[in-house]
């Protein structure tokens, strides 16, 4: 897999080395402020957190297909800000797992819908984002931000307070230029500065200007920290027409 870490890749290809199963958290950044994104959500896994994710209607979360492998049986927790306190989340399962067609392990078109077992009401804690459906390039040095649960360095911690940071938009020629042809993909964004995410966060959202634009996706291989090449996350807009034909289909 060369320089790319795909996040909790090792469910998926079992044989991989221990240094490649490790999941994607958030590196240099704050405590985000209780319930100011109540369309974060935990997803997990026999009671463990293993994916971000976030709510895009009262029955669909959004988070990166790489975080499933056939047979599991995943919990979505909303409502949440302190992982270890249950009093204001809502654990609900999920029925159906939506994995875009054309998903493969290399990090191209890693996206996946979260169709839950019953609808969910909007609260001051739980509510769903607005994706971006425009395919137009987000402009380079557009400032967004990445939230998580995940670890806080390298060798850290997980976080079990959502964490936030601030990132950059990296412009098309100069990510694919850091990653490569065999890596970059035109149904990709990224985004570098000294936030970002680690190991944890897979599938939780890149915001711009309160819109979810991309999905957590993969990073450079066992370096969170001092990051030589930008993190890369899959492209909402590329597709909106399979996410509008998931949700309207199961009305």
């Amino acid at each position: 897999m060369g320089l790319i870490h795909l996040l909790l890749l090792g469910a998926l290809l079992p044989h991989l080395s221990h240094s490649a199963r490790v999941s994607v958290g958030i590196v240099n950044g704050t405590e985000a402020k209780p319930h100011s994104r109540p369309y974060m959500v935990s997803v997990q896994k026999h009671g463990r957190h293993i994916c971000g994710g976030f709510l895009v209607s009262d029955m669909f979360v959004m988070t990166a297909a790489h975080c499933w492998k056939y047979g599991d049986n995943m919990t979505v927790v909303m409502g949440a800000h302190d992982l270890s306190d249950n009093r204001t989340s809502t654990n609900m399962a999920v029925k159906y797992y939506h994995i875009y067609p054309e998903f493969a392990l290399e990090g191209l078109n890693d996206i996946m819908l979260l169709q839950l077992n019953g609808g969910v009401k909007k609260s001051p804690v739980i509510n769903w984002i607005p994706i971006r459906e425009k395919k137009k390039p987000i402009k380079a040095n557009t400032i967004c931000s990445v939230a998580g649960w995940g670890k806080t360095s390298t060798n850290g911690n997980i976080s079990v307070r959502l964490m936030e940071a601030e990132v950059t938009v990296v412009g098309r020629k100069s990510c694919a230029k850091s990653w490569g042809s065999t890596f970059y993909a035109p149904t990709m964004v990224c985004t570098a500065g000294r936030g970002g995410f680690c190991k944890g966060d897979s599938g939780g959202p890149l915001v711009c200007n309160n819109t979810a634009v991309g999905i957590v996706s993969f990073f450079e291989l066992e370096n969170c920290d001092y990051l030589s090449k930008p993190n890369v996350y899959t492209k909402i807009a590329n597709f909106v027409r399979w996410i509008r034909g998931i949700i309207h289909n199961s009305k």
